[in-house]
């Protein structure tokens, strides 16, 4: 934000995994001039499909109550700056009906109203799932910054200068016992795997740095649904797995 803010260029947060986190106390999303946040099925406020976005900027929030399609009811909405705000807007931003129907928004009301607790639920997961496998010979846990109030609704960890065959096989063992991993080195897209080099409509220079760290990196949901029980037989399963495989090479 600094190096942002001294050349005058405005940043928009993409927040769709980090709703609810904050770093040095400041919540995710609230740094730049808009926060984006996704309510798409597996982020941490679930109505299936749409998101929302949040801004200081009276101009801003304007510009996005007239293309929500409020037509000339802007006065009605009850996030909407003042009507000096659409003084000009409103005769120069089209309606395209950009905007959340009522059946999510109600869905959503509820989940924002329990979000901390919530977002604690998934951290007490994560913290069960990193202590049970913290320690595994050839897995590195990531470690987290204490400046930084993670969600853990999903977990990372690497199994760092493995040979891919290899990782390829722990991932393979732990889905054969019922545990799910995604792996971020294979050579084509999978799933929510894809990576800057599958992106073919922004070529990209090699980054050998990343490459490394994609090609050992583990992830895995943590959805609510999951006790606490659950998480511990996982990272038991993980850690029998990844150590089978480790001492076999």
């Amino acid at each position: 934000m600094a190096v942002c803010n001294g050349l005058g260029v405005q940043v928009i947060e993409d927040c769709a995994h980090t709703m609810g986190a904050l770093w040095n106390g400041r919540l995710s999303g609230t740094e730049g001039i808009i926060g984006c946040y996704s309510t798409q099925t597996y982020k941490h406020m679930n109505s299936g499909e749409g998101g929302l976005l949040v801004t200081r900027d009276p101009e801003v929030m304007a510009r996005a109550v007239m293309l929500s399609g409020s037509y000339m009811l802007y006065g009605k909405h009850t996030a909407a700056p003042g009507a000096e705000a659409f003084a000009d807007i409103r005769y120069e931003t089209p309606n395209v009906s950009g905007r959340m129907d009522h059946l999510r928004a109600a869905i959503l009301r509820p989940q924002l109203a329990r979000l901390s607790e919530q977002c604690e639920r998934w951290n007490e997961r994560y913290r069960a799932v990193e202590a049970g496998v913290r320690g595994t010979p050839g897995l590195t846990v990531v470690e987290r910054p204490e400046a930084e109030y993670y969600v853990g609704s999903s977990i990372q960890f690497l199994l760092l200068d493995w040979a891919s065959a290899k990782v390829q096989e722990v991932v393979a063992r732990c889905a054969a016992r019922g545990v799910e991993l995604k792996w971020f080195g294979a050579g084509e897209p999978v799933g929510f795997t894809s990576r800057y080099d599958s992106w073919r409509y922004a070529p990209s220079e090699r980054m050998a740095k990343s490459d490394r760290i994609l090609g050992g990196i583990l992830d895995m949901r943590l959805p609510l649904t999951f006790s606490l029980e659950d998480c511990a037989q996982i990272a038991r399963i993980i850690r029998a797995e990844v150590g089978a495989v480790h001492q076999a090479a």
